[in-house]
């Protein structure tokens, strides 16, 4: 579903008419891909006239505040609900970015159902609720900031890409690719991110803002995972990580302290999947990856409400961290012989 040349119209400036009010959210949690195309976006909209709000669901990692717009972004906390709905009411135009369904924005997706709003869905994830009047859906791009290029590209605007949106776009492409190391990326990926480097943006400091800038307690952390948590079940080529809310906060533990942990058991030899369960109290928030043809969104969808990408998924449960362990152990054996045929 690629609804570009009515996004186009939609957002289109009538010469000397009102600028449209536009709001940008993205999923809980948000990464570089959620924020890059957010900001990257954001940017391009308020170059076409527009009065831009971007909306997170959630605070985010530290390490991506330095995005052209991060000072105007809203973090929604209860104390903001009621400007927040406002922002929601009011708005013209509602850009739902990086995510499939409504229930992946939390205490916003009320908001934005309830919003007069034009809602637009720009994603690449699986299976797409059926909330948006219209959309920019592609399972095969590797990342949202691909679709928003894509988009700006199509619309005949790429001259409005300056380098702060093009850092921004560089930085969810980058990331959702693993380093432009996984399978997802594509010769449209390596073109569009040629394109982003012609605009002379500094590669180098955007890899080390986003992955050189830990602090000590995440190292200490990242250890102790290492060192006491990492469990291999080579039996069923998996490996585990498993975190209680007491040991994140042992180690103070910050926004994306444990994003990408998951990656270093999948890293270990003769591993085709890895897991890492994380206690957030009110659930336990797992993440799966693989490797191969195992598809870790078939396990998530299936077992533990979740979804996402064949090697890269999530998922969630409501029972204790001990008792979704248990299940998790219950559920890899109905698994064993497709995982000892991945390589």
């Amino acid at each position: 579903m690629q609804d570009i040349e009515a996004i186009g119209a939609a957002i289109q400036q009538p010469p000397n008419g009102p600028a449209q009010t536009v709001l940008i959210t993205t999923h809980q949690n948000p990464d570089a891909d959620a924020m890059g195309s957010s900001l990257g976006l954001a940017g391009y909209l308020r170059k076409k006239g527009h009065r831009v709000t971007v909306v997170t669901p959630t605070d985010y990692p530290s390490n991506l505040y330095w995005m052209a717009g991060n000072d105007g972004v809203i973090a929604f906390e209860e104390k903001l609900r009621v400007p927040v709905s406002q922002l929601f009411d009011e708005a013209d135009i509602i850009f739902c970015l990086d995510f499939s369904s409504l229930d992946r924005i939390r205490e916003l997706a009320p908001m934005v159902r309830q919003a007069r709003a034009r809602k637009i869905l720009i994603d690449h994830h699986l299976e797409p609720e059926s909330f948006a009047d219209l959309t920019l859906w592609d399972p095969e791009a590797a990342a949202t900031a691909e679709l928003i290029f894509r988009l700006i590209n199509e619309l005949g605007d790429k001259d409005l890409i300056d380098v702060p949106i093009a850092e921004c776009l560089y930085s969810g492409l980058m990331t959702d690719t693993g380093s432009f190391r996984h399978s997802n990326t594509t010769g449209n990926v390596h073109r569009m991110a040629a394109e982003l480097v012609d605009l002379k943006i500094d590669v180098s400091t955007i890899h080390r803002r986003i992955f050189d800038n830990v602090t000590l307690d995440k190292f200490r952390l990242l250890g102790y995972v290492l060192n006491e948590k990492l469990k291999v079940l080579p039996e069923y080529k998996f490996a585990y990580i498993m975190l209680t809310d007491a040991e994140l906060k042992r180690y103070r533990s910050k926004m994306g302290d444990t994003e990408g942990m998951v990656n270093y058991a999948l890293a270990v030899e003769g591993v085709a999947m890895a897991a890492i369960l994380i206690d957030r109290i009110d659930e336990i928030r797992l993440s799966f990856r693989s490797i191969g043809d195992f598809s870790v969104r078939d396990l998530a969808s299936r077992h533990f409400e979740g979804g996402g990408h064949r090697n890269a998924a999530g998922g969630r449960s409501k029972l204790s961290l001990a008792e979704t362990e248990q299940k998790l152990l219950e559920v890899i054996p109905l698994y064993q012989q497709k995982l000892l045929e991945t390589v």
